[in-house]
C-alpha cells in the first residue's frame, strides 16, 4: 500500500500548536518524566548515548602541537591535511566507485550534527523547483536533528515508520510518486539510531535510484559505521555512482573515536551539492578550531585505537545475549551502541522506564520520544525503551541485571 504524504504526521514552519511535544529534546521529557522519583539504588545512566570509552593517547600531544592555531580563523571546508586524510580512510575504508576528491569532494563539521541540520535548509534551496509543497523525508524514530533542520528548511517533514515489520528501515517501495515529486531531501541511518539496522547494498541502490528520478539530495547519516560486532556496514557513498550526484554522507569521531566533546564530523559527496552547502555553513555555522582538525587528522589515521573501542562494545554486547536472552525481543544489532527492547507488555516504554529508574536505579529513554505520531495515531517508538551501552562493561551488565529483575 502506497504511503501518501498523509501517512506521516507534517508540520510546518508555522504550526507550534500541532508539534507540541515532538519539537522537544526527549532527553528533556525524560528528565521531567522521572523527576517526580528519587532512584532506590546507585543510578546507571543508559539513557545518552556519549561514548564513556578512553580518550584516544595522541589527542593531547596533537593539541599541544597546534595549540597556537586556535589563534586563527578556521576556514569553513576545512584545512587541506584534514580533507585529505578523510578521503584517504574513505577510499580504505568503503568500495567506492572512484577515489573522493579532497579538494571538492569533502567538508569539515563541527560534529554531525550541525551538519545535517544546515543540509536540510540548504537541500530546500539547492533542488529544482518541486510539484507542491516542498517535503523532507526521514525514518521514524529518527535523530532530532532531522526534524529540527527540516522545520527550519520551511519544508512539510514526513514520517516514514521503521518497524520490526520492514526491518527497521524506511520502506521505500511505499513511498508513493506524488509525495517523492515533492522532496528535497531524505534522510537515512544505517546503523539506523536507535534500532541498530544497517542497509544493505541493493536498500541504497534502491534509494539512489530513486533519488536520480526524483531529483532529491540523500543525507546519509553514517556516525555509527564504525561500531559494529560482526560485519562491517557499508556506505551509500560505494552506490553514488562515479559522480556522487545527490548523495551526501555524513561521519563524525564522536562514536568512532569516543570523542563526542571534540565535536568534529565531515560531510563527503555530491560536489556541487557541498559548494551550495559551502556557501551557507560559511556565513551560518560554527567552524571547527584548527587544532582539533589537526587531531582529527591523527584520528582518521589510526585504526588500532578503534578496533579496541569496538572490542569494549562486544564484550558489553556479550553480556547483553547472555543477560536478555529472547527477552523484550532483543536481537543484537547490526551496528551501533544502542539495544531497543520491547516493553509493550510490561505496561509500555514511559511506565516501564519509570520503573526502572525508580526501582532499579537504571535510566533508560521511552522509545515514543525518540519517535513522532503518524497521522493514524500510531508512534512507532511506542512500546520500546532504548539503552545505550557506552558505561564501562561492569555497570552495563549490572544494569541490565536490575532491568531483568525489575521488568521480569
Amino acid at each position: 500500500m502506497a504511503m501518501t504524504a498523509s501517512s506521516g504526521l507534517a508540520q510546518g514552519a508555522g504550526d507550534v500548536a500541532s508539534a507540541g511535544q515532538a519539537e522537544r529534546s526527549p532527553f528533556l521529557r525524560t528528565t521531567e518524566l522521572l523527576a517526580p522519583y528519587q532512584p532506590a539504588k546507585p543510578l546507571i545512566t543508559l539513557s545518552l548515548g556519549e561514548p564513556q570509552h578512553p580518550v584516544p593517547d595522541f589527542v593531547g600531544p596533537v593539541l599541544a602541537k597546534h595549540t597556537a592555531e586556535f589563534g586563527r580563523y578556521p576556514i569553513a571546508k576545512g584545512i587541506e591535511p584534514f580533507r585529505r586524510a578523510v578521503a584517504t580512510w574513505l577510499g580504505s575504508r568503503f568500495q567506492l566507485p572512484r577515489p573522493v576528491d579532497p579538494e571538492s569532494e569533502v567538508m569539515v563539521l563541527n560534529g554531525s550534527r550541525e551538519g545535517l541540520f544546515f543540509a536540510a535548509i540548504s537541500a530546500s534551496r539547492y533542488v529544482a523547483p518541486r510539484k507542491g509543497r516542498p517535503a523532507i523525508l526521514m525514518p521514524n524514530p529518527f535523530y532530532p536533528a532531522y526534524g529540527a533542520g527540516a522545520r527550519a528548511a520551511g519544508c512539510e517533514q514526513i514520517y516514514l515508520p521503521t518497524t520490526l515489520g520492514n526491518g527497521f528501515l524506511p520502506d521505500l517501495d511505499s513511498i508513493d510518486e506524488a509525495t517523492l515529486a515533492r522532496t528535497v531531501a531524505f534522510f537515512i541511518a544505517s546503523p539506523a539510531n536507535p534500532q541498530g539496522s544497517v542497509a544493505s547494498r541493493a536498500y541504497f541502490t534502491r534509494l539512489k535510484e530513486l533519488a536520480d528520478r526524483f531529483g532529491f539530495i540523500i543525507l546519509s547519516d553514517e556516525c555509527y559505521s564504525e561500531i559494529y560486532t560482526r560485519e562491517a556496514p557499508g556506505s551509500i557513498l560505494e552506490c553514488a555512482g562515479p559522480d556522487f550526484s545527490n548523495v551526501v554522507a555524513f561521519q563524525s569521531l564522536s562514536k568512532r573515536s569516543n570523542l563526542p566533546g571534540m565535536r568534529v564530523g565531515f560531510a563527503a559527496g555530491d560536489r556541487k551539492f557541498l559548494a551550495a552547502f559551502h556557501e551557507l555553513r560559511n556565513v551560518a555555522a560554527p567552524q571547527v578550531p584548527v587544532p582539533l582538525q589537526h587531531v582529527a587528522v591523527a584520528a582518521y589515521s589510526d585504526e588500532a585505537h578503534v578496533e579496541e573501542n569496538r572490542r569494549l562494545y562486544r564484550i558489553k554486547f556479550d553480556f547483553a545475549d547472555q543477560i536478555l536472552g529472547n527477552r523484550y525481543g532483543y536481537k543484537r544489532p547490526a551496528g551501533g551502541f544502542c539495544v531497543w527492547l520491547d516493553v509493550s507488555e510490561r505496561g509500555g516504554d514511559e511506565a516501564a522506564a519509570v520503573r526502572l529508574y525508580r526501582d532499579a536505579g537504571v535510566r533508560v529513554i521511552p522509545g515514543s520520544y525518540l519517535a513522532r505520531q503518524q497521522n493514524d495515531g500510531s508512534n512507532p517508538g511506542a512500546g520500546y525503551i532504548r539503552l545505550a551501552l557506552v558505561s564501562d562493561s561492569e555497570s552495563t551488565a549490572e544494569a541490565m541485571h536490575r532491568l531483568v529483575e525489575t521488568l521480569g
